[in-house]
């Protein structure tokens, strides 16, 4: 190691140990924290999902409670939706596109633990209510008026509604980073169009994020007010409006679709360049894709409120534009295959993953352009066909995705390689398991039989369909548990990884196994898209003058990635997390009392001076915090 990475390693050096770990600040830290938790709780709503598909093995069966099922249901929905998905490609976008992008780490470090810490508050809370008999019962999508006081007395729909406002404040701290960061950190020569594409799909899911949360935390704000301090936003009897809360909810929830999905397209780009071995076919094209999904997802919640009684006219815009997104999602999947086709494929478990992801996508797809159709919607609304097609396309295209980012990514992330025969093994579970798991609730919903109930008559004729689609959640299931003790595993017996396993062309495989604490000791040139493709046997340009005593990072323009200033980033500390318990007592202190929502505002204030005050440090000024 040269003595300029050595005084780069004591000067981004992150502290280890019981304190150390809540001080750290390093985005590749807070990366890995956000994709370790988000899929612990992936594994919580998989445990969650089998009682519930045991519940219903067999017709009129007693394992559940109804009471418990409406619990695990909300439980399985809401950390799906909110604690694995979004979470989980915010942890990629975090620990990856900093590398991609050539930079040392976030635009601001502290913020971005600080939405960790947030993040991790909520989901431990909502579980601990849950464990303490406060668990919620009112569905992930939480209807009202079935959720308001007198339907739904106790505190589970309380902690509900306040954690949902909660996590959304972590979700937009890592937007605000992820577009600061993107737009002004990009190493030289990385201009707009040289930009890989999963960091196009992070920047336009970042900005979906930006429009998308603001009104889910207004109507879970709303909600929790009318369950604690009697206010009448969705109450009928005091001049509320219920469908209010859908159009809010809604609103959030459909692009919350294309949030997830559209991440998973760009690691879906990441492993096809790499394991075809050429350059995307279509490059522009597929970089319209992605920004015509992030605008159509806006236009398209009305999609999931066909039922409700709005006017026919109204309604037959969403239709056209729940058909309409079809199309940039089309060209995507053209290109893919246009990319695959005729090269020279290396067969590895990322590849396989994607694969499926085709499969399970298109399918999810076909079905979701039949249930724009009005009439159709309306024969199959609130049936298992809906789940059919709802998991189809979440599964299909958030999870088969990030099992693919997870084996292409470990060796960069853990330093480890996963073993192959364990990932084609995993990918075989998971694909048969799915498919055996949801592809029967097409014709069980096509039968009549309504979601969310907790049993059936034996002489309904779905005994049988339910029993294959139990069977097949205990074969996926069997997948994930190969490759979480595969992960396991890998720490104890696997040799080092290669900088480079994959043979990837983006900047992230430039630098070591996992990346040293200041990801580059020379911030890269790029000369292309391809950047490490197009350097070829060529010496790297690489740009000098960063003092390495300091957390300095190269700011470049918006458009050209020209080197335009230096910035210093802040270190270490503590206050970020201190911040976050602050603002968790002031929303969790609110169930019991409104007077400790403005105490929990004076402790966050005082966390945030704490945070922000100037000080030297290692008796320098050489690292101010700004």
């Amino acid at each position: 190691m040269s003595r300029k990475a050595q005084e780069l390693d004591r000067t981004w050096y992150s502290a280890s140990g019981f304190v150390g770990w809540f001080t750290q600040v390093n985005h590749r830290i807070i990366g890995t924290r956000f994709i370790v938790t988000s899929f612990i709780f992936f594994l919580m709503a998989g445990i969650e999902a089998l009682l519930l598909r045991t519940q219903l093995a067999v017709p009129e069966n007693s394992f559940l409670t109804p009471d418990h099922f409406n619990q695990l249901f909300t439980m399985h929905g809401s950390s799906m939706m909110f604690f694995f998905a979004v979470p989980m490609m915010e942890g990629l976008g975090i620990y990856v596109v900093p590398l991609m992008i050539g930079t040392r780490d976030m635009a601001f470090p502290r913020l971005n633990a600080f939405g960790y810490y947030v993040y991790l508050i909520a989901g431990v809370t909502l579980y601990a209510a849950g464990f303490l008999g406060h668990a919620p019962d009112g569905g992930w999508f939480a209807y009202v008026p079935l959720t308001l006081p007198q339907y739904s007395p106790g505190l589970g729909l309380d902690f509900w509604a306040t954690m949902i406002t909660f996590i959304e404040i972590s979700a937009l701290v890592a937007a605000v980073e992820l577009i600061v960061t993107v737009f002004k950190q990009r190493a030289p020569g990385m201009s707009l169009n040289r930009m890989p594409l999963f960091v196009w799909a992070m920047l336009v899911t970042m900005f979906m994020i930006v429009f998308a949360m603001p009104p889910l935390m207004v109507g879970s704000v709303m909600l929790a007010l009318d369950r604690t301090v009697s206010t009448h936003f969705f109450m009928p009897s005091g001049g509320g409006e219920p469908l209010l809360w859908q159009h809010l909810f809604w609103f959030f929830g459909h692009p919350e679709v294309y949030i997830i999905l559209v991440p998973a397209l760009g690691v879906i780009s990441s492993i096809v360049v790499t394991f075809a071995r050429r350059p995307i076919f279509g490059y522009t094209a597929m970089v319209l894709s992605v920004v015509s999904i992030g605008f159509v997802a806006f236009g398209l919640w009305v999609h999931h409120m066909f039922t409700t009684g709005l006017p026919a006219l109204g309604v037959s815009f969403f239709t056209a534009a729940s058909v309409m997104i079809a199309v940039p999602s089309g060209v995507q999947i053209f290109c893919w295959i246009a990319t695959l086709w005729g090269a020279k494929l290396r067969i590895a478990t990322p590849l396989l993953f994607v694969l499926g992801f085709f499969f399970i996508f298109v399918l999810g797809g076909l079905t979701g352009v039949m249930v724009a159709s009005v009439p159709f919607d309306t024969q199959v609304h609130d049936t298992y066909f809906l789940v059919a097609h709802f998991h189809y396309v979440l599964i299909g295209g958030a999870v088969f995705p990030v099992f693919g980012a997870i084996y292409y990514w470990f060796p960069k992330i853990f330093g480890r390689m996963l073993n192959e025969t364990a990932g084609k093994w995993s990918f075989a579970l998971m694909f048969v398991g799915f498919n055996l798991g949801f592809f029967p609730m097409h014709q069980l919903g096509l039968q009549g039989m309504p979601r969310r109930v907790y049993t059936y008559l034996f002489d309904s004729g779905w005994f049988e369909l339910s029993l294959l689609a139990t069977i097949g959640a205990y074969v996926f299931a069997l997948g994930v548990l190969v490759t979480a003790v595969d992960a396991l595993l890998s720490f104890l017996r696997k040799p080092d990884a290669p900088d480079n396993p994959w043979g990837g062309d983006t900047l992230e495989w430039a630098t070591r196994s996992p990346p040293p604490n200041y990801n580059f000791e020379d911030i890269p040139v790029v000369r292309g898209r391809w950047a490490l493709w197009e350097r070829g046997d060529e010496p790297a340009g690489a740009v000098t003058g960063l003092h390495p005593g300091r957390r300095e990072v190269l700011v470049t323009t918006l458009l050209d990635a020209e080197p335009h200033a230096v910035a210093i980033l802040p270190g270490p500390t503590i206050w970020p997390f201190l911040a976050a318990v602050a603002v968790a007592a002031g929303f969790l202190g609110f169930i019991r009392h409104p007077i400790w929502f403005p105490i929990g505002l004076l402790l966050t204030f005082v966390g945030f001076v704490g945070w922000l005050w100037p000080r030297a440090v290692g008796g320098s000024a050489e690292e101010q915090v700004r």
